[in-house]
Formats: C-alpha cells, sequence, structure tokens
C-alpha cells in the first residue's frame, strides 16, 4: 500500500475542526440532529488549580480528525459501520468566563435545555469534574434519572475552600436534585477528597458504590444489575475513573482504575438495558498528555457512547 493511500485513509481530514467530521450545528435552535455533540469547556475551576481542563474538547476532536474521510468504515468496537449516516451534530464549544463561574454553568444549563428540546441526546465533551452539575441541572422536569458515574474519587464534597460547584461536589448537587433518584458511582479507590463524613452523606442517601476493588472482582454485570432496566441513565465519566495505563493525562491518577473494555462493556450495557439520556466526559488534562494516546482513548470512548446510541 502507497504512502499516499495511507494518508487519505487516516489522515486526510486532519484539518476537520468536528468531532469524526460530523455535520456542524452552530445555532442550537435549529438543531436537527438524534445526538447533540457539545463542547464544555469551563464551568466552576478551583482558583488554586485553574481552568487545566479547557483545551480538552479540541484535543479530543482533534484526536479523531484524521479518520473523518473513513467515518463510513467500519468500527469494530461496535462490529458495525453506523457513522455514515447517523444523526449526529457537533455543536462547536461553549464561550466561557475566567472569573463568572456562574455565568458558565447558566450557559452549559441552557445549552442542554436546548438540545433536550430539540429531542436530541446531550454527548458533552469537558472540561473539569464541575461540569456535570450544570449539565444534570438541565434534565429537570424530566426523569426520573439514574445517575452513573465512573471516577476514581467519590465528589461528594458539600464545598471546597467555599466553593459548592466544583470538582469535588458534583455527586452531593446531584443528590439535591429531584428529578434524580438513584446514583451509582463506579471504580472509586485510593485517597481523593472525601473524608469519611462524606461517604456516610452518600451512603445514608442512598448512592450505590462499586469500588475499583469490587469490580475487579465481580465485573461489569455488577454495575448494569444495579440500574433498574428501562431506566433513563446520565451518565458521567470522570477519566481518572479508567486506570492510567490507558489515561495518564487526569490531574489526579491512581491505579487499579477500568480498562477501556470495562468501561465499552458498560457503556453498552447500559444502552441494552437502559436509556442513556445524556453523558459527559470530565477530567482530561491535555498538558498531561503523551503524543495524543490519552486523547485518542477519550475520543474512542466518545465513538462508542455515539455508536451506542445511533444503533439504540
Amino acid at each position: 500500500m502507497s504512502q499516499a493511500t495511507i494518508g487519505q485513509m487516516f489522515h486526510s481530514a486532519g484539518a476537520v475542526e468536528t468531532f469524526l467530521g460530523f455535520p456542524r450545528c452552530d445555532d442550537l435552535e435549529r438543531l436537527d440532529a438524534a445526538v447533540a455533540i457539545l463542547g464544555a469547556p469551563v464551568a466552576t475551576p478551583y482558583r488554586s488549580v485553574g481552568a487545566y481542563c479547557a483545551g480538552a474538547p479540541g484535543a479530543i476532536r482533534a484526536a479523531m480528525a484524521g479518520y473523518a474521510a473513513s467515518r463510513g468504515h467500519m468500527d469494530f468496537d461496535l462490529l458495525a459501520a453506523p457513522f455514515a449516516a447517523a444523526s449526529v451534530a457537533d455543536c462547536g464549544d461553549l464561550p466561557w468566563d475566567a472569573e463568572d463561574f456562574a455565568a458558565n454553568r447558566e450557559r452549559i444549563t441552557d445549552a442542554v435545555r436546548k438540545v433536550l428540546k430539540a429531542g436530541a441526546v446531550p454527548v458533552v465533551l469537558g472540561g473539569d469534574d464541575s461540569i456535570p452539575i450544570p449539565l444534570f441541572r438541565a434534565f429537570e422536569g424530566g426523569g426520573p434519572y439514574t445517575v452513573v458515574q465512573i471516577d476514581a474519587h467519590i465528589d461528594w464534597r458539600d464545598e471546597v475552600d467555599g466553593e459548592h460547584h466544583g470538582l469535588s461536589s458534583p455527586m452531593r448537587r446531584a443528590s439535591e436534585m429531584p428529578w434524580i433518584e438513584r446514583i451509582v458511582q463506579v471504580g472509586a479507590r485510593a485517597i481523593g477528597s472525601a473524608r469519611p463524613g462524606d461517604y456516610e452523606v452518600a451512603r445514608a442517601w442512598g448512592v450505590e458504590f462499586v469500588t475499583g476493588r469490587e469490580l475487579a472482582r465481580q465485573g461489569v454485570q455488577t454495575v448494569l444489575e444495579l440500574v433498574p432496566p428501562g431506566a433513563k441513565v446520565l451518565l458521567t465519566l470522570d477519566c481518572d475513573g479508567m486506570d492510567p495505563t490507558v489515561m495518564p493525562a487526569v490531574i489526579g491518577p491512581a491505579p487499579g482504575g477500568l480498562s477501556y473494555w470495562q468501561v465499552v462493556e458498560l457503556i453498552h450495557g447500559l444502552a441494552e438495558r437502559a436509556t442513556i439520556a445524556g453523558f459527559d466526559i470530565v477530567e482530561f488534562m491535555p498538558a498531561a498528555d503523551r503524543d495524543g494516546l490519552a486523547a485518542l482513548t477519550a475520543a474512542r470512548v466518545v465513538c462508542n457512547v455515539l455508536g451506542a446510541l445511533v444503533k439504540g
């Protein structure tokens, strides 16, 4: 095979700015697609660390740019070729303000509400783990919903340094939303921001935990059985929930995380058992990536979510 042919297969779409070359939608009021990809670079970063994931949506898109010309080819994760005619639109990145975090949150909530009003499923590219809070708020009036979180940390702090909407608090804030009736948290391990009291509050609320150690012993099916058949699921993936051997580009890596295939099996298992009503991927840190491999892993996770949605 000639070098030119290889280039046509893998690199001819390097300038493509949308995820996998999907059509772009610049006006959410005119969205006409079953699935809407939306970049949310920043919501409520802690001032001590800043917006270290702001470049993640662009890096995730860039990881798949070279495959845009091959979008109609077989995807062997899916054992199908669902993307050529898939009803998917990339709605670009939301603007953000380095000082006005409340405005960032409102923009995210408003944008996702427009996606839902159009009848589309939002697939949100973060951004740090404060993104799920305004994302979940957009689902008010629907549901009830089951949140399935993949994360090395449980995110049940009420506040950190006075901030109630930061990356250590999304599950605590989710628990306060009446339209969320169930929370399943997968992959917790090592040491993070949670104190014993935070864990006790989560357990008292009714969270179903499957720790990283338990998942290693019991498998993905254990998680799926905690999700009621037919449930509406909001799936949120913190990249540090994955093992650092496949996802090293995070601020809080911990050994013993989910493998790529465990995440893939969980995605498709949820799509078969329930309805994925929304998805976000957060906490990918481009500055810590090497040769774009973590960006590629994140992008392939997104491909599996898209595949599960359009096949379903």
